[in-house]
This record gives C-alpha cells, sequence and structure tokens, in this order.
C-alpha cells in the first residue's frame, strides 16, 4: 500500500469541536467556578431539562456515568437478587457490569448479523418467571426494533430498560431512542456523539414515581425536602457541575454533528461493492446516528495493520463476546451459545467517525481499504 499520498486519520478528534465552540464551553464552565454549583446545581437542572425536552420525555436525572444510569435505573425497578435480565453479550462491558452488581442474573439473547442489535425473535423463549427486565442495546447508534419487544414486554410485565449510551439522537419510526421503554440510560462518555468533558450519564422516563426514587438513589438516598434524612441505601452518583454546564452548550450542536456523521457514513458506503467488506445496514424503522462506522471483514486484524501503516486508525468494538470472558465464566455459557454474535466479534472493526472528519479524510480511508483488497 504505497501508491497514495499517505494521511494521518485518527478515530476521534475532540480537540477540533472544542476550538469551534471553545467561547461557549469556557463561559459556561467559569459561570460554575463563579457560583460553585460543582455538584449537581443549576447547570445540571438545566441540562437534565435540555435533555428531557430533547427526547420528548418529562424527566431527565443527571447520574455519573452510564454504569450508574443503567445501575440506577434498574435498582429503582426493584431488580436484584434472583431476578434475570434477558439482553445481549455484544455489548460494552458496563451493560452486565450493572446487572451484577445488583445481584440479578444477565440471561444473554444472540444478536441478528444484520444490525449488530438483541435478535428480538428469541427473547420470548428465554423469558422466565424470573424475569424482570429487558434491556435492548441501541448498539452503534441504530436503534433495535423495539414495537415487538415492547409488545412482549407489556404482555409479560417485564419493564424494558434501554441501553442508549450509543444512541443519542437515534430515532425508533420518529421515536427518541431511550424514551421508548420505562427508562432510557445513556453514557456521555467524552467520545460519544454527545460527550461531556468527564465522566457523565443520564437516565430518561416519563414515569414521575420511578424518577423520584432515582433522584434519591443517586444522591445516596436522602429524600430531597430533609437533608440527610435516608430513605434509601443509595449511591453517590450525582452528576457533576461541569459536565452538565458542557453538556447543555454540546446538546446545541448534537442534531448538527450527528448529520454530518451519516454523511460520513453515506460516503464509506462506497465500500459496499468491495466482495470482502459487509458495510453496515440500516433498517426501515431506523433513523442510525453512527457513533461508530463499524464493517465485517475476513481478515480484520491483517486490514486493521495494513491502514496502521498508512496513517489510518481502527478499532475493534467489540472483539470479545461477553459471555466468553472470565469475568462471566459463572454463567455458564461456552462458545458456539451465541454464534452469530461470536462471528460478529471476528469480523468487526470500526473505521474512524466523528462528526469533524472531511471529505478527503473518508475519501482516503476509502481508497485505503480499496488498495488493500485489490
Amino acid at each position: 500500500m504505497s501508491q497514495l499520498v499517505k494521511q494521518n486519520v485518527p478515530m476521534n478528534d475532540l480537540k477540533i469541536q472544542y476550538a469551534q465552540i471553545k467561547s461557549e464551553i469556557d463561559a459556561a464552565m467559569a459561570a460554575v467556578v463563579a457560583n460553585t454549583s460543582f455538584i449537581l446545581g443549576p447547570q445540571v437542572a438545566a441540562f437534565e431539562q435540555a435533555w428531557a425536552d430533547y427526547n420528548d420525555v418529562k424527566h431527565c436525572v443527571g447520574v455519573s456515568n452510564g454504569t450508574d444510569a443503567l445501575k440506577v435505573a434498574l435498582r429503582a425497578l426493584d431488580v436484584g437478587a434472583g431476578d434475570e435480565v434477558i439482553t445481549t453479550s455484544f455489548t460494552f462491558g458496563a451493560t452486565i457490569e450493572a446487572i451484577c452488581e445488583l445481584g440479578a442474573r444477565p440471561v444473554f439473547v444472540d444478536i441478528e448479523a444484520n444490525y449488530f442489535s438483541l435478535d428480538v425473535g428469541q427473547v420470548a423463549e428465554r423469558c422466565t418467571d424470573k424475569t424482570k427486565a429487558i434491556i435492548p442495546v441501541h448498539i452503534y447508534g441504530h436503534p433495535v426494533d423495539m414495537d415487538p419487544l415492547l409488545n412482549l414486554a407489556n404482555e409479560r410485565g417485564i419493564a424494558v430498560v434501554e441501553d442508549a449510551a450509543q444512541a443519542h439522537g437515534a430515532r425508533y419510526r420518529e421515536q427518541a431512542v431511550g424514551s421508548l421503554g420505562k427508562v432510557g440510560c445513556f453514557s456521555f462518555y467524552p467520545g460519544k456523539n454527545l460527550g461531556a468533558y468527564g465522566d457523565a450519564g443520564g437516565i430518561i422516563s416519563d414515569d414521575d414515581e420511578l424518577v423520584g426514587r432515582m433522584r434519591q438513589l443517586r444522591n445516596h438516598g436522602q429524600d430531597p425536602r430533609r437533608k440527610f434524612w435516608y430513605n434509601d441505601l443509595g449511591y453517590n452518583h450525582r452528576m457533576d457541575g461541569l459536565q452538565g454546564a458542557v453538556l447543555e452548550v454540546k446538546l446545541r450542536y448534537l442534531d448538527q454533528g450527528n448529520q454530518r456523521r451519516r454523511q460520513v457514513a453515506a460516503r464509506y458506503d462506497a465500500l459496499a461493492d468491495l466482495e470482502q467488506v459487509a458495510v453496515p445496514l440500516v433498517a426501515d424503522y431506523a433513523h442510525h446516528v453512527y457513533h461508530l462506522y463499524v464493517i465485517r471483514v475476513p481478515d480484520r486484524d491483517a486490514l486493521g495493520t495494513a491502514l496502521k501503516e498508512e496513517g489510518v486508525a481502527t478499532a475493534v468494538q467489540y472483539p470479545h463476546p461477553l459471555h466468553l470472558t472470565t469475568a462471566y465464566e459463572f454463567l455458564g455459557y461456552r462458545e458456539g451459545d451465541l454464534p452469530v454474535c461470536e462471528q460478529a466479534c471476528r469480523e468487526i472493526i470500526s473505521l474512524p467517525m466523528f462528526a469533524d472528519l472531511e471529505d478527503g479524510q473518508v475519501d482516503y480511508v476509502v481508497d485505503c481499504v480499496r488498495q488493500y483488497y485489490a
């Protein structure tokens, strides 16, 4: 691969966006420092309202990170020892970690091959009288097929907790992802479509009572009307004021950034004519926001090495099915139990994806992939 003029294309570059909105970010952070509202406070409250409005729901509860969002949501739904939670093994470890921390047992369903998401058709057969919740993961920014899942959950009285950590602004049949289930959980990790300048997370819901309990749980279980009076055994899972301020500013640019991601993805889709490359598909019900652009190839590691030599960064999200990792051996799964998931983990590779990628950079990545397979 020596015919191309070498460029350096990173997976992400957070400095570019900061330079573009520096004055707004700096002013917002200075306001937090000036009024010393470092934990929760008015900036967090303002972001909570803005994020709830954006997703067409009544409430948002700002928390410390996406993992804690899942844990607080599940805890508020009384998920605990002896309960089962149906979900996917094709996800970041936090999804499963939150279930296990509460003493519940994750029950894995395989993924469908086209969109990498929970195979909704397999969920019914995994439900038991112990099933307390289902966690669909809107992986890479593509929504899970929610209608049949919600119908099943409603029939059986099972709560749906959406893991929308990679799906800020994604929509399912025109409805905001995260707003369809009982609760929706988000991570605002810096590299996300809507990212903080540190760890932060959020939970959205229309359920007044549930939201009240989650607000208490994130703040040590304290009664909001009686300081130092504890109604519950809670956690220190509060959002920082600085993160609330940053997120409120960056939310103004989310739709613009997502639209650019979709343009980048459309440009990458030119790789579809290569026999060795399977580009990501989009369901007719889905508005994809491309947190990641993930292709499937038969020689993932070799392609990644070749692209690195040409200055193109790649990543693998995720190379190991969670059910086969050491931490979850106790669940008793074996290789072959989730064949579609396991095959995907052997073939996937993420190409650079962020809103400030230039067309020339995207075309260079496409040309490098083409030259490799030529």
